[in-house]
């Protein structure tokens, strides 16, 4: 097992040397002047200052040069600095990406906790109003795009209940005041990531339950499941213990592609509730023309999506021994 991680971790170098060239090239084709972003919009400056900001931020040099000298910065774990924030880039990221992590989890957690059982049952009763009824839910989930639920969520909901936050993650008098203890500031989180946390489980809840019943479909009518009730064994135990143990195959490759998600942030989602996550960050970094913050975090997604496909690999060992990895 060491042997096969140490292989794709190898092999993972030059995909992300690929990704890198990639994401520099596109990035510097955005629209935009660097130099401008440094001192503002509509800021005074001499063409001396700018060419002084210019050499400081390496632009005199040319573009393979400046990719040299960024990949080079990189590897030695430096990430440039922020030229709207003015702070290291990674100190931006460990700040916001934590917010992203914990309005994720939690959000799977959730929706998992609804889509197994729902899923699971589906498939038990395949062809019922139940299976049909919880199949068009399913596909609402999936069409319907998270914005808008989110934006509708706010106006039948948050608008509509007294107390109920629409956007940041903290209250901004009881933060700036100082909470009085540590559950205080536990419960202000928790009410403001209501609303967000379900518009991202309703999204996940739709394809986590779909999987699993596909999943427990094709299962359920193996050899060896007709088997285990044959034997008189509780229903309960025939689907939990010997069909939905070899059906989490798939649910282990969709988990495995949602881990980048969990760091990389629900952009749209975070700029809607004005949640303070890297999704955010990234989407301010566009606008406000920081390449170098708008680069690594696209850098550090890239790397949790294969990080995750490898992840998802060594998990279908753990779930299934009969799969092998191949050394």
């Amino acid at each position: 097992m060491l042997k096969y991680v140490f292989k794709r971790i190898l092999a993972m170098i030059p995909v992300l040397f690929i990704i890198s060239i990639v994401i520099f090239g596109t990035v510097k084709a955005m629209p935009g002047d660097e130099v401008t972003a440094y001192f503002g919009a509509g800021s005074k400056v001499t063409q001396e200052q700018r060419d002084h900001v210019r050499e400081l931020l390496g632009l005199d040099k040319s573009l393979p040069e400046q990719y040299v000298r960024w990949v080079g910065r990189m590897c030695t774990g430096d990430l440039g600095s922020s030229i709207t924030l003015k702070k290291p880039v990674g100190t931006i990221i460990g700040d916001y990406v934590w917010n992203t992590f914990y309005l994720n989890v939690v959000s799977l957690i959730v929706a998992l906790i609804f889509a197994i059982p729902v899923g699971i049952k589906q498939a038990v009763k395949k062809g019922t109003v139940f299976d049909n009824f919880w199949t068009v839910f399913s596909l609402l989930g999936i069409s319907v795009p998270t914005f808008f639920f989110a934006l509708v969520l706010i106006f039948f909901v948050g608008l509509q209940i007294p107390g109920m936050p629409i956007n940041g993650m903290r209250d901004t008098m009881l933060s700036s005041f100082g909470y009085s203890s540590i559950f205080q500031e536990i419960g202000d989180i928790a009410l403001h990531s209501i609303l967000p946390v379900i518009v991202l489980a309703f999204s996940s809840f739709a394809s986590f339950s779909r999987y699993v019943r596909n999943s427990m479909v094709e299962v359920i009518n193996m050899d060896y499941v007709r088997t285990a009730r044959s034997k008189g064994l509780k229903e309960k135990t025939v689907i939990y213990k010997h069909a939905f143990k070899n059906a989490q195959i798939p649910l282990v490759t969709l988990l495995g592609l949602y881990i980048p998600s969990l760091f990389s942030g629900a952009v749209i989602l975070e700029s809607v509730f004005i949640w303070p996550g890297i999704g955010k960050v990234l989407i301010d970094a566009i606008n406000q023309r920081d390449n170098s913050l708008v680069m690594a975090c696209l850098m550090f997604s890239a790397l949790l999506m294969l990080l995750g496909n490898l992840l998802s690999d060594i998990c279908y060992t753990l779930v299934d021994p009969r799969i092998k990895v191949d050394e």
